[in-house]
């Protein structure tokens, strides 16, 4: 039906389903606990190499900090730009682990990524060594999750397995930092 000259009314508007490829945005969630400070550098590592990475394929994403009492959004969502070392390598640990509040901030910046672009794929990567207290939802708005596994592997240590455990109850996968810093190089 044509509206013509009519006022425009509900039955001149149709649904018609977003069908252009919406890109991608890539949102990390960095534990800033104080039992990460061993692995802290590494993990900012291969975060400035996956932000070069999405830098060239125009992909979007989104840093978000949580350890001892605060969450903060530090970058995103947006395209990466060449000056991402610069704020990176300041970023700190210590404190406790408010991975709820962590979650709860990624949720909401996955929730406006995702009303703002809906064939947009949303991943979720949280680079963790798992010692949490609690296992919170996972955002609905994910579509992937990955955990990247920051637990020291050393001789003699006993793993805890919290990231692997928070990956199976997402329904992530959950891969070992040193794993992914190596394939990298």
């Amino acid at each position: 039906m044509c509206k013509g000259p009519l006022p425009l009314g509900r039955t001149h508007l149709r649904y018609a389903e977003d069908k252009a490829p919406g890109g991608e945005l890539h949102c990390f969630l960095l534990d800033g606990s104080a039992s990460m400070l061993g692995c802290l550098a590494q993990a900012k590592g291969w975060l400035l190499d996956s932000f070069d990475r999405l830098a060239r394929e125009r992909a979007e994403a989104a840093l978000i900090r949580f350890g001892g009492d605060r969450t903060q959004v530090l970058f995103g969502p947006a395209v990466p730009r060449w000056w991402n070392e610069r704020w990176i390598e300041p970023i700190g640990g210590g404190g406790g682990t408010p991975l709820p509040a962590g979650v709860a901030a990624a949720a909401h910046v996955l929730d406006r990524a995702k009303r703002r672009q809906a064939s947009q794929i949303r991943v979720l990567w949280v680079l963790t060594d798992g010692r949490v207290r609690e296992l919170p939802p996972k955002p609905d708005a994910a579509d992937r999750v990955v955990v990247i596994d920051c637990e020291p592997r050393r001789a003699g240590r006993i793993a805890l397995g919290g990231s692997e455990r928070l990956a199976r109850a997402w329904g992530g996968e959950c891969v070992p930092l040193d794993d992914i810093a190596q394939r990298a190089q």
